[in-house]
C-alpha cells in the first residue's frame, strides 16, 4: 500500500522510530535518574517520587532474589491498580524473570488454569484474595505467597480510618499461615546486594499477557522486553508533547491497555501516574479536577458513565488535553459528548494483547474519521486478507485485518498450533474484520466470529449498533446472531435503556427500519440493566450467546415432548 497513512500523521509524528536498543526495567531507570524528585505515583492521596520508587523496588527484588526468584521464573501479580503492582512488576523484570499478570475477580478455576498455564511459582496477591490463592497452592507450583493490604500505601490517616472501619468488612484482615510472606516485611528486610549482577536484554521475555478470553479459552501472549519499549515509544510519540504531564489510570494495570498507554507511556514522559484501584464516575470527575489530569486513557463505557453523570457539568475537566479510548469501538455519539463537556480530544485506537497491545489510533490533531480506528503507529504495517483464501485483498474490500511490526507477540505460551495459525511470516492475524480506506484509516467491520449471516447477507453487529447508540433513549447495545432454520441466523439486540423507561421494543424495531436496511433490522430485543463485561468493558458476547443457547436448547427439549 507504499504506506498510504503516513501523509494524514500529525506533524511531530515520525514514521519510523529509533528505539533504544533496552529493557523496560532500563527505560524506567533512565527516567528515574533524570527525574528524581518529581512524583511518579499518586495514590489515595499519597506521593511517591521517582527515587522513592526506585528504592523501593531495589529493596523488593532484593527480596524476591532471596526467596530464589532468577531469570526465567515466573512471578504473579494478583494485585488491583495500587503500588504494590508497580513495585512487583519492575522488580520482577529487574531479575529477568517474567511477569505473569492476573485479573483480581478471576474465580479459582480461571485463576487455576492461568497459574497452571503459565507455570507460576510466585504469587503477590492482595489480603482479601489470600485464600482464593491459599486454597489453590496444592493444585498449582505455587511455592511462595507474597500477601499485600491495599492500605500498606495509604496516607496514615486514610490508613487509620480503614484499619478501624472498612478492613474488615472488605475481607482484608485476614490471617497468613506462617510459611507465607507479608510484603512490607519484604520491603523492610530487602537487601539490593542480594541481587545477582546480570544485565537484562530486550530480547528476553517479560511478560506472559493472557488474553480476555472474551470469545474463548485464555491464550498468554509471550512479550518481550523488545515489544514493550516500542510500544511505548509509538504510544508517547503518537500523543505528542506529554513530558512531565499527569495520567489517570484506572484501567487495570494487569491489562495491557493500563499497562502499557497509561503506565508505561507515563513513564516513559516522566509523568506522574494517578491510581485509582476501581473505576467509580464521581471519584474519577473529582480526580481529574483535583489533579489536573491531562491524559485519560479509557474504554467506551467509562466514557459513557461520565457523560451521563448527573452533575458532570459541576467539575472542570478542562485540563484534558487527550484521550485515548480503546478496547470496544466508540461509538461516535459518546466522543462527540465527551469532547464537548471536557473540551479535550478524545481518539479511538485498537490493539490486542498479542501486540503489546497498541497497532492503529486516530491522530491526536489531525484528520479523523467517524468510525475509524486511525492509522498505523510509526513502523507499523497492515494489510487485508481474505477469510477462506488468505489473499490480500485490495483497499476498500472486506477481509481480517493483519499487522506487523515491533510490538507483535513472540507467540502463544505452550500453544504452537494456535501460534502457528496467528502468525505467519511477522503478520499478525488480528481475528478482526476490516477495510482499509484510500487515505489509510481502518474500519473495524467485526470480529470475524461476531459476524452474523442471515437470509444469505453479511451482517456486522458494528453496523447495527452505531445506529442504536445514536438513539437519544438508549445508553448502551450490543447485537449478536443466533440460529434460525430458516433466515440462518436471527438478529438480537441487547439494550440498556436510558433511566425514564419510556422506550418499547417496538419502537426500538421501527427506528432501525428508517436507519437499517431491511435484513440488518434486529428481530428481538431484550431490554436488561447492565451487560456482562470483562473487567476493561468489552461485552462478554459468549456468555450472551451461552445464554440464549442454553434457551433455546429448554425450549427444543420442551417441543419435543
Amino acid at each position: 500500500m507504499d504506506k498510504i497513512w503516513l501523509k494524514h500523521y500529525d506533524k511531530e509524528v515520525p514514521e519510523n522510530i529509533k528505539y533504544p536498543d533496552i529493557s523496560l526495567f532500563e527505560m524506567f531507570k533512565r527516567t528515574a535518574e533524570k527525574y528524581r524528585e518529581d512524583i511518579f505515583i499518586r495514590f489515595m492521596g499519597l506521593n511517591l517520587t521517582y527515587q522513592e520508587t526506585a528504592n523501593l523496588i531495589a529493596k523488593f527484588a532484593g527480596s524476591l532474589a532471596d526467596l530464589g526468584v532468577k531469570k526465567g521464573d515466573k512471578v504473579a501479580i494478583h494485585l488491583p491498580n495500587c503500588p504494590q503492582f508497580i513495585i512487583t512488576y519492575f522488580a520482577t523484570l529487574k531479575l529477568r524473570a517474567i511477569v505473569v499478570p492476573c485479573n483480581p475477580m478471576y474465580v479459582a478455576r480461571e485463576m487455576k488454569y492461568q497459574l497452571n498455564n503459565s507455570g507460576v511459582e510466585n504469587i503477590v496477591t492482595l489480603t482479601r484474595f489470600y485464600a482464593i490463592i491459599k486454597g489453590l497452592q496444592k493444585e498449582t507450583q505455587i511455592k511462595n505467597i507474597i500477601v499485600a493490604n491495599i492500605k500498606d500505601y495509604f496516607p496514615n490517616e486514610l490508613k487509620l480510618f480503614y484499619t478501624f472501619f472498612k478492613e474488615k468488612k472488605e475481607g482484608d484482615r485476614v490471617t497468613q499461615e506462617k510459611e507465607d510472606h507479608s510484603f512490607l516485611d519484604l520491603l523492610k528486610k530487602g537487601n539490593p546486594a542480594a541481587i545477582p549482577a546480570s544485565n537484562v536484554t530486550p530480547d528476553d521475555v517479560a511478560i506472559y499477557l493472557y488474553t480476555g478470553g472474551t470469545t474463548g479459552k485464555s491464550k498468554g501472549a509471550v512479550l518481550t522486553n523488545r515489544n514493550l519499549v516500542a510500544n511505548t515509544h509509538q504510544c508517547k510519540f503518537w500523543m505528542g508533547d506529554i513530558d512531565k504531564s499527569s495520567f489517570l489510570v484506572v484501567l487495570p494495570l494487569f491489562h495491557s491497555f493500563g499497562m502499557t498507554v497509561g503506565m508505561n507511556t507515563a513513564i516513559l514522559a516522566g509523568g506522574k501516574v494517578v491510581l485509582l484501584p476501581r473505576f467509580d464516575a464521581e471519584i474519577v470527575l473529582k480526580t481529574i479536577q483535583k489533579e489536573k489530569i491531562n491524559y485519560f486513557p479509557g474504554i467506551p463505557a467509562i466514557y459513557i458513565a461520565l457523560n451521563n453523570y448527573p452533575d458532570v457539568q459541576k467539575y472542570d475537566l478542562t485540563s484534558i488535553r487527550a484521550c485515548i479510548s480503546g478496547g470496544a469501538s466508540l461509538p461516535v455519539e459518546v466522543q462527540k459528548q465527551f469532547e464537548k463537556i471536557s473540551g479535550g480530544k478524545i481518539v479511538e485506537g485498537y490493539g490486542l494483547s498479542e501486540t503489546s497491545p497498541l497497532t492503529h489510533c486516530n491522530p491526536v490533531n489531525g484528520l479523523r474519521k467517524v468510525g475509524s480506528i486511525g492509522l498505523p503507529c510509526p513502523g507499523t504495517v497492515m494489510k487485508v486478507i481474505d477469510v477462506a483464501t488468505g489473499e490480500d485483498l485490495p483497499l476498500g474490500t472486506v477481509g481480517e485485518l493483519c499487522v506487523k511490526g515491533p510490538q507483535v507477540m513472540r507467540g502463544y505460551l505452550n500453544m504452537p498450533e494456535e501460534t502457528k495459525i496467528a502468525l505467519a511470516d511477522g503478520w499478525l492475524k488480528t481475528g478482526d474484520i476490516a477495510k482499509i480506506d484510500e487515505d489509510g484509516f481502518t474500519f473495524i467491520v467485526d470480529r470475524k466470529k461476531d459476524m452474523i449471516i442471515a437470509g444469505g447477507f453479511n451482517i456486522y453487529p458494528r453496523d447495527v449498533e452505531e445506529v442504536l447508540f445514536a438513539h437519544p433513549a438508549i445508553l448502551e447495545a450490543v447485537v449478536l446472531g443466533f440460529r434460525n432454520p430458516y433466515r440462518g441466523e436471527t438478529i438480537k439486540a441487547y439494550i440498556i435503556p436510558k433511566e425514564d423507561g419510556s422506550l418499547t421494543k417496538k419502537e426500538v424495531i421501527e427506528y432501525c427500519k428508517k436507519n437499517l436496511a431491511t435484513y440488518k433490522v434486529p428481530k428481538q430485543v431484550e431490554f436488561r440493566k447492565e451487560l456482562p463485561k470483562s473487567i476493561i468493558g468489552k461485552v462478554l458476547r459468549r456468555v450472551l450467546r451461552d445464554e440464549e443457547e442454553k434457551k433455546l436448547t429448554a425450549v427444543g427439549k420442551q417441543l419435543s415432548k
